[in-house]
């Protein structure tokens, strides 16, 4: 069964723009994240998906596959879904172009759902939440699952509530990696937003409120992103340490 890994990336982001040519270690961002991604065995092939030429001509560069596609998405996954239009693939896995450090296993985990149980449409991953400061952080996204490992809700918001004063610790974060199903992303781009969705501004809840199962498999990867300049030189440290190892 086909894997084709998918990297939107857009230049014009408004807390750093040109975010994905962002040098780290002599090479710009979007080729250590698409490096990652090649890397996993699940993954047959690996396409940026972006509007900017500049981006495009990078990618070429050292050696990538990308897509143009058009200037007017709205969300990434939208971007994804046209690159992937025409591709010949079971599976399209969404990756950030934000996290050069996501690891090959944390890909494979997400993966992996989708090729064992037919039944499954859309697989994400989560990780224990580690700094408290993150619970109540309106832009780490939370996850609650069944006991099946299938989402019941993500939000803002610190879920599940803690009534006592010591706080559970079984808060889990949602980490932004997606793996579809070709098909359900064509039909889940096609869908109205929806009213949780908009309340939360997390397009995954669109998935939940039109009746669509997500998997969610536990990870030990926690995110170290690429949000604004000042993150580069803390991305840059910790990409140098695996580098030593």
């Amino acid at each position: 069964m086909k894997a084709v890994a998918v990297i939107p990336a857009r230049y014009g982001s408004t807390r750093f723009e040109g975010k994905p040519l962002a040098m780290l270690s002599g090479k710009p961002m979007v080729q250590w994240v698409y490096e990652n991604a090649a890397s996993c065995a699940l993954i047959d092939q690996v396409i940026v998906a972006t509007d900017d030429h500049r981006i495009a001509r990078a990618v070429q560069e050292f050696g990538g596959t990308v897509r143009l596609t058009a200037s007017t998405h709205e969300t990434g996954t939208d971007r994804v879904a046209e690159a992937a239009r025409d591709i010949d693939a079971e599976i399209i896995v969404n990756i950030q172009g934000d996290e050069p450090l996501l690891p090959r296993e944390a890909i494979r985990q997400a993966v992996e759902p989708l090729l064992d149980a037919m039944t499954i449409s859309m697989g994400t991953l989560k990780t224990k939440i580690r700094d408290f400061e993150d619970i109540t952080n309106i832009n780490v996204v939370k996850v609650v699952t069944d006991a099946r490992g299938f989402a019941l809700y993500f939000s803002r918001s610190a879920i599940p509530y803690a009534k006592a004063e010591d706080t559970p610790s079984d808060i889990f974060r949602h980490i932004g990696l997606y793996a579809y199903r070709k098909d359900f992303l064509m039909k889940f781009t096609e869908l109205p937003q929806s009213s949780l969705e908009k309340a939360e501004s997390l397009e995954q809840l669109r998935a939940l409120e039109y009746g669509y199962a997500i998997k969610v498999v536990e990870t030990q990867y926690y995110p170290v992103g690429v949000d604004v300049p000042e993150d580069v030189a803390r991305v840059e440290r910790l990409l140098a340490c695996r580098l030593d190892t």
